[in-house]
């Protein structure tokens, strides 16, 4: 009975067949819901890709160290931030599977706390 009770809930909480991929991960980031974070992270990545290989080239043409020591700090930063927004998307990546996680543990302690009512 708390079974048949309990299996709507857990339907839509649990999928074990969507968590151990990575694939399906990946999917589930790429999705309508995420598209806000998903075209901020690109834009990101693209302009401080873009500044990377323009402090580059301007870093092989300069004449003096100032100017090299300069556009080599740039460079290093612009290439922390691209690893910054990768690490921050993986993070959000990895948010999707915790909050999966929490739905079937809330389905598996209203399971329990029904039976422990029903006893």
């Amino acid at each position: 009975m708390a079974d048949e009770q309990t299996q709507p809930a857990r339907e839509g909480a649990c999928d074990d067949s969507r968590e151990d991929s990575l694939w399906q991960m990946v999917i589930e980031f790429y999705n309508k819901r995420m598209l806000a974070i998903v075209i901020a992270d690109w834009v990101y990545a693209i302009v401080f890709i873009g500044l990377a290989i323009f402090s580059g080239i301007r870093f092989f043409g300069a004449e003096d160290t100032q100017s090299q020591i300069m556009y080599a700090a740039i460079f290093l930063c612009c290439i922390q931030f691209i690893a910054l927004m990768k690490i921050f998307a993986w993070q959000m990546i990895h948010r999707n599977g915790i909050k999966r996680d929490i739905r079937a543990l809330r389905a598996d302690i209203a399971e329990l706390s029904r039976a422990v009512k029903d006893r």
